[in-house]
């Protein structure tokens, strides 16, 4: 084993500071690659993230499309259903009223 040296000469200490010098500006490249690579990663969720959402959007606004569409649909028949049902009733209604004044007419007549 080496012994230790007792004493750190100005040449040692230069040497050592450049050396430590050294080993932060490759700490410092590796910070900055690091960097860039995480950028470049953010960049590229965002791109992908921002094509996800127009794609979910243009198919939410296609099938709020298709429900508008079927929505109104089944409003239309239902509306045709219920005129059907009023002019129905209706037809009874005169039905009703007509048979009733016959009758009292008929009531009418035999007094």
């Amino acid at each position: 084993m080496q012994t230790m040296r007792e004493s750190w000469t100005d040449e040692r200490l230069d040497e050592f500071g450049k050396r430590i010098d050294e080993r932060f500006d490759e700490v410092d490249r590796r910070f900055n690659r690091l960097e860039n690579h995480v950028d470049s990663m953010q960049r590229e969720m965002s791109q992908r993230f921002d094509g996800t959402q127009k794609d979910t959007s243009q198919r939410f606004d296609a099938a709020q499309a298709e429900m508008n569409r079927r929505f109104d649909a089944m409003q239309q028949t239902m509306a045709t259903g219920f005129e059907a049902m009023n002019r129905n009733m209706i037809y009874g209604l005169v039905g009703i009223f007509g048979v009733m004044i016959t009758g009292f007419v008929g009531i009418a007549t035999q007094i």
